[in-house]
């Protein structure tokens, strides 16, 4: 869970910088900067780790099989991350943009890795890590011997609890 936070979180960062300036010339006047992120050239990047980030919260409240199909989907989101920054960046021109243009996209990708292996470990060993606990699960308990309907008059639960008895544990 943490491999897969932590790789969503860099390829969010990295989406977010400078991937290219371009620099226009005007004469007489002061140059025109236009400063473009990651975000412009690659978006799917942004809503990719995005889904990964979520997937990550989501492993807390999964458990089994599910947590192993999260997994999947995580780690085909991160490599989908992964490729949608080289894609962003094979097509982009730099301008002035110096190294970032290069490092940028390179955080991104190395952050989709790590989201991949943070799926694979959940895909690998998710079965084997405890699950939420049973206090968050919901459970169907029998209605009481004297009760027909299946419903607890609010008149009785107080009695029981005037009586020293949890109405709610049966």
């Amino acid at each position: 869970m943490l491999a897969t936070a932590a790789g969503a979180g860099l390829a969010l960062w990295g989406i977010t910088r400078t991937w290219s300036t371009k620099v226009t010339d005007r004469p007489g006047l002061t140059q025109l900067r236009e400063s473009h992120p990651g975000t412009d050239t690659a978006p799917l990047v942004l809503a990719l780790a995005l889904v990964a980030l979520a997937g990550a919260g989501a492993l807390f409240a999964t458990k089994g099989v599910v947590r192993r199909v999260l997994g999947v989907l995580i780690a085909l989101a991160g490599a989908g991350t992964a490729v949608a920054a080289i894609v962003g960046r094979a097509g982009l021109e730099l301008g002035n943009a110096g190294a970032g243009g290069t490092v940028w996209p390179i955080v991104c990708v190395a952050g989709g890795l790590l989201v991949v292996l943070g799926g694979w470990w959940t895909v690998r060993h998710g079965h084997e890590w405890p699950g939420m606990g049973a206090r968050y699960e919901r459970t169907v308990t029998a209605p009481a011997a004297d009760d027909t309907t299946g419903t607890v008059d609010a008149r009785t639960a107080w009695d029981a609890l005037d009586r020293g008895d949890d109405p709610t544990a049966r």
